[in-house]
């Protein structure tokens, strides 16, 4: 988990062999271009359905009916179809760069993907690309001797196998960098998958164990040995998940930041060496830590202390296994799928080996591949555009703080300050990463991907006691997303969702603020959701609402948390309102100034009322559709329970659903009669 919170949207054709194997075409791949997806579907509505009954089947019941999930998916929709098209684009530059590159950085992420694809090398090499990390874990001798392991773990392969470090910006002096250690992650979904007592939990942790000593004997090991070390594995990840703290608890800056002299780390956890770690990357004289979960850090210091060295280290073989399953040989690539993805998610067949080779040389090389994919698919046009959105929604923003009626001046005095100070950053970065340093094979995929880890983990720890860059960005280009990030108070939309259907030049304005106008509204009122609202307009935590005034938004935003977790994501499982409650808040505020935003827009050609009907549907009601149909998604029973437990996003219906039914305005596009389910007679509003 990120050790920062940042509030988020949402998750050539030319072939040839390549020197270490076959970078040919895939049987899988598309014969042409995925066509764009549609930003206003006459086709998706289903006029049998009352829109005042249930706005989502009627904005997008065909859709819905038309566009079954593929088997290679666990869920099916617009933001789907959209990085669909964006993955095979971008895998065209890939193809192109392996094949016949024309620059040192195609050179370098052509290698990147075309290691990735060698699916015979790997095959060949089966569990070999790990052995130097299992022989380094096999040599530990004591348990005195782990926090030299964990630097020479993170220095050559960039990743701890007990506790690590990283520099993050304080976020009560966003002017400073500073260490902090966070908590650790599980290889279940969620803490939850192991303390939960219900059947279908029971039921998992069964499969999980049997899936673990499958990989064992893959790695080969016994099968009675591997059905030991399965069980440490179980144990020693059930103490941790008892010992983190939980999703909703992360959520709250105040209970993620604690700072401790070293020597109170050292305290807190006896069993570990803080000093030998810190010498060790080279930040001994740091006085200081951000300590983000001191329960976690107590709670693995106890497992430490209760496990035997044996035990440890099947915990850590475990680790270095899955993490690098999915680019070792068939057979734990398959097994990893079946676990993973099928049993856990739903999803019927392995995603094409094209598109994860394309996504993980964009996550290991975004702002590489970055740079040629926004030449070719985000024209200056589109950046000119969209910056005069972002100009019109932060006007619609500033006259609904003038007139919330629950506000007092001196908050307002606040929040108009920090909306002015908000800053935006608009498709890709205006200075690129430089690469040069990092060394890619095109014969090491496992070797490329650990690499790209060190170089990442050693360009982070240079931040140390540095100005914050305000520049940088935490998604690459052709990401299908957006964030508002609260410690630099700025909005990121990455051109990769500057793209139909959520903005399309030529559409009419109606469309483009109820798609595009919307994301925007959203990242900005993520700005003062329940965790926004804790940082100023410097990005600092502060306490800035009157007494009264947070009353108020504490009753409101408990609205919207209430509200939210009696929404059913599948049979029997709710929402967790309090987990989803940012981005639902952020959703019915995005929604309201967006609106805001296209009344302003149409103010000068007459009014919203004069805007002609396109298709029989009034500019208001084309607006909630273009909304709605953003939020097309079939999603398969399984995948919807687990982001039920782990996602902060609502499941795409009640995105839609419990945003307009808390909108006034959507009621009176549509003629609704208050009782009905879409307006309610008693609904929720913070912004």
């Amino acid at each position: 988990m990120r050790l920062s919170s940042v509030g988020a949207f949402f998750l050539s054709a030319a072939m040839a062999s390549a020197a270490a194997g076959q970078v040919g075409s895939p049987s899988d791949l598309p014969t042409e271009i995925p066509t764009k997806p549609i930003s206003f579907d006459l086709s998706a509505i289903d006029k049998t359905v009352d829109p005042c009954n249930d706005f989502y089947k009627f904005a997008c019941g065909n859709w819905l009916k038309n566009n079954p999930i593929p088997d290679t998916k666990v869920r099916w929709g617009a933001f789907d179809e959209l990085a669909q098209r964006n993955v095979y684009l971008l895998y065209q530059d890939l193809q192109a760069a392996a094949t016949a590159p024309k620059t040192p950085l195609q050179k370098k992420y052509g290698d990147y993907f075309a290691a990735c694809m060698d699916t015979k090398l790997a095959d060949t090499l089966g569990a070999k690309p790990i052995a130097p990390n299992l022989e380094a874990i096999a040599a530990l001798k004591d348990k005195d001797d782990l926090a030299t392991f964990d630097v020479a773990m993170l220095h050559r392969f960039g990743h701890a196998m007990v506790f690590g470090v990283a520099v993050t910006q304080d976020q009560k002096d966003s002017t400073k960098q500073i260490l902090a250690t966070g908590q650790g992650v599980l290889s279940l979904p969620d803490r939850d998958y192991y303390l939960n007592d219900d059947d279908r939990s029971k039921k998992i942790r069964e499969q999980y164990v049997a899936h673990v000593e499958k990989m064992f004997t893959l790695l080969g090991d016994s099968p009675e040995k591997a059905a030991a070390e399965a069980a440490d594995v179980l144990r020693i990840e059930t103490a941790l998940a008892k010992a983190q703290m939980s999703r909703v608890e992360m959520r709250d800056p105040d209970k993620r930041y604690h700072i401790l002299a070293v020597a109170e780390l050292q305290a807190l956890s006896p069993n570990y060496d803080w000093k030998k770690l810190l010498a060790g990357e080279g930040v001994a004289s740091v006085a200081t830590v951000d300590v983000t979960s001191p329960q976690y850090v107590s709670g693995m210091s106890a497992v430490l202390k209760a496990e035997n060295l044996n035990a440890l280290k099947s915990y850590f073989r475990w680790r270095e296994l899955h993490g690098a399953a999915a680019q070792l040989s068939e057979p734990f690539v398959k097994e990893n799928f079946d676990f993973f993805a099928a049993i856990l998610n739903g999803q019927k067949q392995q995603t094409p080996r094209w598109q994860r080779c394309t996504r993980a040389t964009d996550a290991a090389l975004g702002e590489a591949v970055g740079q040629d994919w926004v030449k070719q698919n985000f024209p200056p046009d589109a950046k000119a555009n969209m910056e005069k959105l972002v100009a019109a929604l932060e006007r619609s923003l500033d006259e609904d703080l003038k007139t919330l009626p629950w506000m007092g001046p001196e908050t307002r005095a606040e929040a108009k300050a920090k909306l002015d100070a908000i800053r935006q950053k608009i498709g890709y970065p205006e200075s690129w990463r430089d690469y040069s340093t990092l060394l890619v094979r095109r014969d090491d995929v496992i070797g490329n991907a650990e690499r790209t880890a060190a170089f990442d983990h050693k360009r982070n720890m240079a931040k140390l006691g540095k100005a914050p860059d305000e520049k940088e960005w935490s998604m690459t280009p052709p990401t299908v997303n957006a964030y508002y990030n609260p410690s630099q108070n700025d909005i990121n939309f990455p051109a990769g969702i500057l793209q139909p259907p959520f903005f399309d030049n030529k559409l009419d304005p109606a469309v483009n603020f109820g798609a595009i106008g919307a994301v925007i509204g959203h990242e900005m009122t993520h700005g003062f959701d329940d965790q926004g609202a804790k940082f100023d307009g410097k990005g600092n935590r502060r306490d800035w609402f009157t007494k009264d005034d947070l009353a108020n938004f504490n009753e409101r935003t408990s609205c919207i948390a209430d509200e939210y977790s009696g929404f059913e994501a599948a049979p029997g499982q709710k929402l967790n309102g309090r987990l989803t409650l940012g981005e639902n808040t952020a959703d019915n505020g995005g929604i309201r100034i967006a609106y805001q935003a296209l009344l302003a827009t149409l103010a000068d050609k007459g009014g919203i009322d004069a805007a002609p009907k396109v298709d029989g549907y009034t500019a208001q009601q084309r607006f909630f559709i273009g909304f709605g149909q953003v939020w097309c998604e079939n999603q398969r029973e399984a995948a919807a329970r687990v982001q039920a437990k782990t996602d902060p996003h609502s499941t795409a219906e009640w995105r839609v659903r419990g945003t307009v039914q808390n909108f006034d305005q959507f009621g009176k596009a549509f003629g609704c009669k208050v009782g009905q389910p879409m307006m309610p007679e008693k609904s929720c509003r913070v912004w």
